[in-house]
């Protein structure tokens, strides 16, 4: 079994400014569903980007999805 190196990994594409703006956009996203009461804390679900641009902050481009969906290669 290989360990994870956390550190690296954030040094190498987690902590780059553009990744960290996506980061951002994604949780702003899941703020604003949070507010309308489509998500709440702990329920399992992801909020989905229909075209991949978590900067695209539409509610037709935002779609609730079990986290498996979403993080599933397709």
């Amino acid at each position: 079994m290989q360990v994870r190196d956390y550190k690296r990994e954030y040094a190498i594409y987690h902590g780059k400014p553009e990744q960290i703006k996506r980061r951002s956009e994604r949780n702003k996203s899941r703020r604003m569903l949070a507010k309308a009461g489509l998500v709440h804390k702990g329920d399992g679900k992801d909020v989905h980007h229909k075209d991949n641009n978590p900067a695209d902050m539409r509610r037709s481009n935002m779609a609730i999805v079990s986290k498996h969906w979403n993080r599933s290669v397709k």
